[in-house]
């Protein structure tokens, strides 16, 4: 019998079966699709000379992690590998914004948005090397963060502190306007607080775009050499190395709880798989909490929660393979991996009021990733492997633009779509789809399809909004991994602290499964020296 059973093959799920597994657990993860990765995986679907990332790409918060760090992956292969700068945003005017790796080189193109955007770079960038570690720390671990927390409020006693926090609540508009005189900085900081569902007016969104931003100037955004399924492949082989196993075309069915603890889990197949300790759920909340545990055995205060949930907005992606590098009119941004497109924050805050709205964008706010740029081994010499994406909402009430999008996302919407987001390509690089040789649409559905956590393309496992974050994250009053069922344990980006590959999630669930049979054993030990001690006062 298996000490535990992981559903779900995605970074999340790995991770806690590697950190099970160097605990001495037998453990198997069980996962539905019929490669491991979850929304870490590449291809060559759309033209065999290219690699393509299918779901993301740039991994800052992987290189920020502790927790991918702590598993010395490049022990197993895994090489990352940058683009000469980490992000630009581009303006229809040839200027552009751009985040280098260079803290002082990106403080030098800010100020030539406006006078004195430089030191204000300098001095954020100032602020992070004085909380960054403990403030990663506590980002990383359940709530609430005792230890990093403690040394954090250490480091942010006296005028310092209050400030921070301040800003860190801020609406992105907001902080960009109190920060910058000119466009760059607050385009760096709404454009990245867009990476999630947090609008430039949404409190927290200058928090969410400092913290990306920062990570960014000091870790880069780096991607694995050779598609972002090294990385999986990477977790994967270091499990095997310790005795655990990835079985994959495994869809679960059915977590089996008995007397109110989870005593393994029943595949669609109808095989049965007992465990002696954990069951740990790489799926979304919803998909765990009245789906694969029966609502019988939840508490109804958490169920009523459960129909508060609020997803994330959906996702709609392409990818291409181009036969030459794109020609932007800003030179600049040809250097970057990474590349948002909007002309300015109040066309950012256009953007996601359709999207609030029900609206199928007009002039979508689009990510476009150049992965030959960071990684030559992506496509020939002289051509790029490129993506981008935008949000579309859950729930479409109309669109925004002149195609009829309904959000049925049949053929002709899809085509639709990507033509509008093509076009708006062409906007800051004319003659972009000439190079087209081939791409391949992800619309909402399709995401879905490929990973059941991405619901209706959520990319996040939940709003990333304050409402639903902490202790608020996935339910009022939850924030740790624990659930109703003993032996049951959330380990998905639905759960504390949420999206973005980082391994957080799962590791705290396979830490609390680790604890809690520890505490077990010594409860159970104590007892039998209680009895033991009884037993030899009767023989006296």
């Amino acid at each position: 019998m298996l000490d535990a059973v992981v559903i779900g093959a995605g970074p999340n799920g790995l991770v806690a079966a590697n950190l099970l597994a160097d605990a001495g657990w037998s453990v198997e993860v069980l996962e539905a699709q019929s490669e491991p990765g979850g929304a870490v995986r590449s291809d060559r679907g759309v033209h065999p000379d290219y690699v393509n990332d299918v779901f993301s790409a740039f991994y800052p918060l992987a290189a920020a992690s502790p927790i991918i760090q702590s598993l010395r992956l490049q022990a197993e292969g895994l090489r990352w590998t940058h683009a000469p700068s980490v992000l630009a945003h581009p303006l229809p005017d040839g200027r552009c914004a751009v985040l280098e790796r260079s803290g002082e080189a990106t403080a030098e193109g800010l100020d030539a948005f406006a006078a004195g955007d430089g030191p204000a770079w300098s001095r954020m960038c100032g602020t992070w090397d004085q909380v960054s570690r403990d403030l990663l720390d506590a980002l990383f671990t359940p709530f609430p963060p005792l230890k990093a927390g403690a040394r954090l409020a250490l480091r942010l006693r006296g005028p310092v502190g209050l400030p921070l926090a301040r800003s860190l609540l801020l609406p992105a508009r907001r902080l960009g306007e109190e920060e910058f005189g000119g466009d760059g900085g607050r385009l760096l900081l709404a454009g990245n607080a867009l990476h999630a569902d947090l609008a430039p007016e949404a409190a927290g969104s200058g928090g969410f775009g400092w913290l990306l931003c920062m990570l960014g100037q000091h870790y880069g955004f780096p991607v694995p050499a050779g598609g972002a399924g090294h990385l999986s492949a990477a977790l994967v082989r270091r499990l095997e190395r310790r005795g655990g196993s990835v079985r994959c075309g495994e869809r679960v069915r059915e977590i089996v709880v008995r007397g109110g603890r989870a005593m393994g889990v029943r595949t669609a197949s109808g095989e049965a798989i007992p465990v002696r300790r954990s069951v740990l759920a790489d799926v979304s909340a919803p998909d765990l909490y009245g789906g694969l545990v029966d609502e019988e055995h939840l508490p109804r205060a958490l169920l009523d929660s459960m129909q508060r949930f609020q997803w994330d907005f959906a996702t709609f992606k392409i990818d291409w393979a181009l036969d030459g590098r794109i020609p932007w009119n800003a030179e600049a941004a040809g250097g970057a991996g990474t590349v948002h497109l909007s002309d300015s924050v109040d066309e950012l805050t256009r953007f996601a009021a359709q999207l609030a709205a029900g609206q199928v964008p007009d002039r979508p706010f689009t990510l476009l990733g150049q992965m030959t740029t960071a990684d030559l081994s992506r496509s020939p010499a002289g051509t790029e492997s490129a993506w981008a994406y935008t949000h579309v909402p859950q729930t479409t009430t109309g669109d925004a633009g002149e195609d009829g999008i309904t959000g049925a996302w049949d053929v002709r919407e899809q085509e639709a779509m990507a033509d509008r987001m093509e076009r708006h390509v062409e906007r800051y690089a004319p003659g972009f789809r000439s190079l087209i040789r081939g791409r391949r649409i992800l619309a909402p559905p399709t995401l879905q399809s490929l990973d059941a956590n991405l619901h209706g393309g959520a990319i996040n496992g939940g709003t990333a909004s304050l409402h639903q974050q902490l202790i608020f994250r996935p339910v009022p009053g939850t924030g740790r991994p624990e659930t109703p069922v003993r032996g049951l344990y959330l380990a998905s980006a639905s759960a504390h602290p949420g999206g973005g590959v980082h391994g957080a999630c799962g590791a705290n669930a396979a830490r609390a499964a680790i604890r809690s049979t520890a505490a077990t054993a010594r409860v159970l030990t104590s007892a039998q020296r209680l009895l033991a001690g009884r037993l030899r006062i009767q023989q006296r």
